[in-house]
């Protein structure tokens, strides 16, 4: 790292220019209709005249969605070209916006959000594209902007949906997806140039793919309904059966097939599977955090003698620190990961939220803790979605950059799924009796709550240490070694 920086040239700065912003609007667009719905819920099942177990399914179709496609999109997106991949992301994005937008119907609303899960894609492909047209020292950067945008997008979501239900109707929420998609087709179609395929020899693995959506269905039905059909139902327990039966299958598939959609092998690399943990970890401490809050900040005071009585809006204002921690973080991550390898801001993503999460478990009567637990919180998230593709990036050839950056995608919703099912599990596990009838959390519940978060993103903050070196990643296709993702030279072994 002790290399002078070489000189960027107009072009490369030109290069950066036109395409960063594209991406980067592309994960938020992403990002911001994937957590709007949160905070409605509960008012989106009275509109549309379903149970509070039913209306869960927006979010679950969404997840589900998300996680099946993002690995799929950003492996076809290794074999048939990014950009073509990240349009066809975005068009799923943008059809399920208008769909929703144009129904009345609770059936094809969960169809649209599950057209909507396609927007996953856009994550890894995004940070694959950095990866090839971004001059070699502005790749740090680049990918560590569009995965703090993740946290940006979420945040930024609740205070929008808070502002638009404030003067419209549900409907409004959509219709933002709607426009942030379009003008996000359009700057992609128009900004970001035709990548090369960088796996000309690959080959598809539709046995793989569907072993794939398989457990990973069956896992995230039964992590979402949990709740609602009882943990020990026999239709909980038996999709846990499946989901771990197939998932058997389809390692043994992804081992023996000639081209696997998911190279066993790079799976197994320390960078990667630690890495991976790590993803699921912040996944569970970002959105079961998120849930959390905003439900103890919209706590009616006088019922329960704790929380904020606030607005939806007023609740994601709150959270609304946490979406400037994370934009803070990215330029902050990327300096640390050239200076000192993507292990020192991963470990402080992971203190960082611990320390918010302990804070709020401490102090939570006044709006200052949540404003100020918010940030330091969404710093962390920021720091450690900086770092991950980093690590990934220095241990996979570029040519699986995709499917690499996808599955930590998949695992970090996978983590948000369980993060919500168990914090949703807590609270609801502990409530005190009222006059109303409506069923509030204790006090206790959502101390347990953010002590539960705090202890995940610790345990988040200690996996780095389980990552000692990273082999030389080979290119399959040119039979050279990557060139490291920070400072575009050779890699070596490292704490990567």
């Amino acid at each position: 790292m002790s290399e002078a920086p070489q000189p960027t040239t107009a072009a490369e700065k030109q290069s950066s220019a036109r395409v960063l912003p594209a991406l980067i609007l592309a994960m938020l667009s992403f990002s911001v209709v994937q957590t709007a719905v949160v905070p409605i819920l509960p008012s989106l099942a009275k509109e549309l005249d379903v149970s509070g177990s039913s209306i869960t399914w927006l979010m679950t179709a969404n997840l589900l969605s998300a996680a099946v496609l993002t690995p799929l999109l950003g492996r076809f997106g290794d074999l048939r070209g990014r950009k073509p991949m990240l349009l066809i992301s975005l068009a799923g994005l943008v059809a399920g916006s208008a769909l929703a937008v144009s129904t009345h119907s609770f059936t094809w609303l969960v169809v649209a959000r599950v057209l909507q899960g396609a927007g996953g894609g856009v994550l890894p492909l995004a940070i694959s594209i950095v990866r090839d047209e971004l001059p070699k020292q502005k790749v740090t950067g680049g990918v560590a902007a569009i995965s703090a945008s993740m946290g940006v997008g979420s945040g930024l979501g609740l205070v929008a949906t808070g502002l638009l239900l404030e003067h419209w109707s549900y409907k409004s929420i959509f219709w933002m997806g709607l426009v942030f998609g379009l003008i996000a087709v359009a700057l992609v179609a128009l900004r970001v140039p035709t990548d090369p395929v960088t796996d000309k020899d690959g080959g598809a693995d539709p046995l793989g793919a569907l072993t794939l959506a398989g457990w990973l269905s069956a896992l995230l039905v039964a992590v979402s309904q949990g709740n609602n059909w009882g943990w020990t139902s026999t239709r909980t327990l038996g999709l846990f059966a499946v989901a771990a039966v197939v998932a058997l299958i389809w390692g043994v598939i992804e081992a023996k097939v000639a081209h696997p959609l998911v190279d066993m092998t790079m799976m197994s690399r320390p960078a990667v599977a630690f890495t991976n943990l790590a993803g699921l970890l912040i996944g569970f401490g970002m959105y079961g955090s998120f849930m959390v809050i905003s439900n103890f900040a919209q706590t009616p005071e006088k019922f329960a003698h704790y929380g904020f009585t606030a607005t939806v809006l007023h609740a994601g204002v709150m959270l609304l620190p946490s979406a400037l921690g994370s934009m803070a973080a990215a330029p902050l991550g990327a300096l640390l990961i050239a200076r000192r390898g993507p292990r020192l801001p991963l470990v402080l993503g992971g203190v960082l939220g611990a320390v918010a999460m302990a804070y709020l478990a401490l102090r939570h009567s006044h709006e200052g803790d949540i404003y100020l637990s918010s940030a330091i919180f969404g710093l962390g998230i920021g720091l450690a979605f900086s770092a991950m593709p980093a690590y990934i990036n220095g241990a996979v050839p570029v040519e699986q950059s995709g499917i690499a950056n996808g599955m930590n995608a998949v695992l970090r919703t996978v983590g948000g799924a369980i993060g919500t099912a168990v914090m949703a599990a807590i609270l609801t596990g502990d409530t005190m009796k009222l006059p109303i009838p409506v069923s509030l959390p204790t006090l206790d519940a959502y101390r347990h709550a953010f002590w539960t978060a705090a202890v995940v993103c610790v345990v988040a903050g200690a996996v780095p240490f389980l990552i000692r070196t990273a082999k030389p990643a080979v290119s399959v296709t040119t039979g050279t070694r990557a060139a490291d993702p920070v400072s575009g030279r050779e890699p070596v072994k490292t704490d990567a």
